[in-house]
């Protein structure tokens, strides 16, 4: 199963191609903006790298937030145009479920975070299980003060996995039960992993149906009559 895994949900964007779970080309950036540009040179780079034409593959995994705005719509977009160009199943996948993957839990009970700004994260909490974790419900997006609340209350080992590093000084002070730990943003990956069971178990919408998972709704909304009226694609008058 020839598959391929695009991540733009978060500052760490990535792209990877892989034999089922096994990665044979990767590429990585870490850097806020410019998720597109970045895209377009990663495909050409990993499918170069294993000479691979986009018409073998057998399915797209994608990240669908929640993070960044503009770094969801960039890949979702991609992704949805490459699955409908080609015919082959489009896999949506959480952020906070790809980051969780790979925690090193040592049987600490997992929260997986993601900064979505405004003062706010994005959470999901995982129970650890022999081989890795179990989400315990769905993502919750909270204030930064009440994710320390619910740190605190929590009579389990915690492990802080994800964005932490944006939170703010001196958050983890006498959270005396709770680590931070890695990973630090999703990767593509570790979304082959993810995506390699819900493939053959054909757990998949079809790829018009997938969404960003926002959580909010966007910091910025566009203007979408003006940008067709005035932007760079706006139909010119003749001199």
């Amino acid at each position: 199963m020839k598959l391929l895994a695009i991540e733009t949900a978060t500052p760490a964007s990535s792209v990877a191609l892989g034999i089922g779970r096994d990665v044979v080309a990767s590429a990585e950036r870490v850097e806020r903006r410019g998720h597109a540009a970045f895209i377009v040179s990663a495909l050409d780079f990993c499918f170069d790298q294993v000479g691979w034409r986009p018409h073998e593959l057998d399915a797209i995994a994608i990240d669908v937030g929640p993070g960044l705005y503009t770094g969801i719509r960039v890949g979702l977009s991609t992704a949805q145009g490459l699955a409908a160009a080609l015919g082959v199943p489009l896999v949506p996948l959480s952020s906070l479920d790809v980051i969780a993957l790979h925690a090193a839990t040592h049987r600490r009970h997992v929260w997986s975070v993601v900064d979505v700004r405004r003062g706010e994260v994005a959470v999901a909490s995982y129970q650890p299980v022999p081989g890795g974790v179990v989400k315990d419900g769905p993502p919750q997006l909270v204030e930064v003060e009440q994710f320390r609340a619910i740190l605190q209350s929590d009579p389990e080992d915690g492990l802080v996995v994800g964005d932490w590093a944006s939170l703010p000084e001196g958050f983890f002070r006498g959270l005396h039960r709770v680590k931070s730990g890695r990973p630090q943003f999703p990767a593509a990956e570790a979304m082959l992993e993810l995506a390699v069971g819900r493939v053959d178990r054909e757990e998949f919408p079809h790829a018009d149906e997938v969404r960003p998972l926002y959580l909010r709704e966007p910091d910025v909304t566009i203007n979408w009559k003006q940008y067709r009226e005035e932007g760079p694609w706006a139909e010119q008058s003749p001199a």
